[in-house]
């Protein structure tokens, strides 16, 4: 092959795109990444990983102020913003680096630039257009597109970023000054953890959200939890409103906010955080032309990366939710495999955990007990909380629940969902377990340590059948 042809061509290069193509080299496949801006793409350099830095160090400033209850003394307390911005962009360059030597480890052609397709023969042409701005043209035998997704506005509700008063998460990771207050125009997982964040460092902080509660997406009783602790350390939360206007002055912004009740309420602050969603990177490739089917800003592709056009695969956060990095990745690979022939099994979304990394933490896999009902299910459902647990009360994190969802009559595990300290790293059991197809009975019989946090896990499975021990 010569230098502009290849076995795969994946366009974009973050966790989708790139895992994809570590993937494909492991295979045997002659393998190019075309990305236009950072290897990592979205999650490494502006998303997943430097807001979870940020978290750390509003989860340390918080601690600091509780030190008395751990019998410590801590005077004086404050901190350096730019020191804390740096530290999360340090992050995020460390591990940006670290996929481009995965790159050069399984040869890897890294294509700096914009990618277009047109039409090809076995497979459609990828124009590239580099830095210098001309285009060079690639062939390959399968492309995939991983271009990944943006942060939603609505301009005509004067719901638009413009990176000084009204920010979206790019904004929200490098601030040159902390602000008083703010408002976050959304409660999903991005609103909450931004919310979650700017509170924790000082700001006084609202989210208003158009639907009944918080966080959405999770189990209803999850969502009140959360809600509970987020109003006692000091959030005002808004549901069933919506923000009806921006209006913005060289002191702030004014926000017209609709009430459920009617009313319409104003609030001043310093910034706004729009969180109300996101929309796939499917302008200006050339989709149209090669009859891709979009539907509502994402790609359409079955269980295998398919877009029913031959040769061209799409995964990630371009086809639609859950906009989540571990999704894309494992996209990536039964994508690949598929191509490779290798049989995989197509991704299972009830399989696919959620984490949100606020304070306090929200984990979740599978149905939600309204969903369950409203399939018909027969179910059990178990609790339990985790002021009844020796370490989450020694770690002083007694805030919180755990509630796992059986299947009545087969005791298949259909639901897990949790709120309070480490629950993102909790949840990963449940995953396992729901990929094994375990039941409750295989969770009973499993030994749990102690003293830790995962032993609620265990009580949770047991007071769905009427056999928790410790509450």
């Amino acid at each position: 092959m010569s230098a502009t042809q290849f076995d795969l061509i994946v366009i974009g290069g973050g966790p989708g795109g790139y895992v994809a193509a570590i993937r494909a080299a492991q295979l045997g496949m002659k393998t190019a990444v075309v990305e236009r801006e950072h290897m990592g793409g979205i999650c490494l350099n502006w998303g997943c990983i430097p807001t979870k830095a940020l978290l750390r160090t509003a989860d340390i400033y918080e601690l600091f102020h509780r030190a008395e209850e751990f019998g410590l003394k801590a005077d004086n307390i404050g901190f350096d913003l730019d020191k804390v911005v740096k530290r999360s962009r340090k992050v995020a360059g460390r591990l940006s680096s670290g996929v481009t030597g995965l790159m050069k480890k399984n040869k890897i052609a890294v294509i700096d630039g914009e990618a277009r397709l047109e039409t090809g023969a076995a497979a459609p042409k990828v124009i590239v257009k580099g830095k210098d701005g001309k285009d060079t043209g690639y062939a390959a035998k399968h492309v995939i597109l991983a271009t990944g997704a943006r942060a939603r506005t609505i301009p005509s509700a004067g719901l638009e970023a413009d990176g000084q008063h009204v920010w979206t998460y790019k904004e929200a990771m490098t601030p040159d000054a902390m602000p008083k207050s703010l408002l976050v125009i959304g409660s999903g997982a991005i609103g909450m953890e931004f919310a979650s964040f700017y509170a924790a460092m000082g700001a006084d902080v609202t989210v208003v959200e158009m639907v009944d509660r918080i966080l959405p997406a999770e189990d209803e009783e999850i969502s009140a939890f959360a809600a509970k602790v987020f109003k006692k350390r000091g959030l005002t939360l808004h549901t069933e409103a919506q923000v009806k206007g921006l209006e913005k002055s060289a002191s702030g912004v004014k926000a017209g906010i609709a009430l459920k009740s009617g009313k319409t309420e104003t609030v001043s602050v310093d910034k706004v955080i729009l969180a109300i969603g996101i929309t796939g990177n499917v302008e200006g490739l050339g989709l149209e032309a090669l009859g891709v089917k979009i539907d509502r800003g994402h790609v359409v592709a079955d269980g295998y990366g398919r877009t029913g056009v031959p040769g061209l695969y799409a995964i990630g956060d371009v086809t639609g939710a859950p906009w989540l990095a571990h999704k894309a990745s494992h996209e990536g690979v039964i994508c690949v495999e598929a191509i490779a022939g290798k049989n995989p099994h197509p991704i299972v979304k009830e399989n696919i955990p959620g984490c949100t990394y606020c304070h306090p933490q929200v984990a979740s896999v599978g149905l939600t007990e309204a969903r369950a009902k409203e399939a018909g299910r027969k179910i059990k459902v178990g609790r339990f909380p985790f002021v009844g647990n020796g370490k989450a009360i020694a770690l002083g994190e007694d805030q919180g629940l755990i509630k796992t969802i059986f299947d009545a009559e087969t005791g298949e595990l259909i639901g897990a969902h949790m709120v309070g300290a480490e629950v993102t790293e909790l949840i990963q059991g449940y995953v396992v377990g729901k990929t094994l197809e375990t039941t409750e009975a295989e969770l009973m019989h499993t030994i749990f340590p102690h003293p830790t946090l995962s032993e609620m896990m265990h009580e949770s499975v047991l007071d769905a059948y009427g056999q928790v021990i410790h509450y």
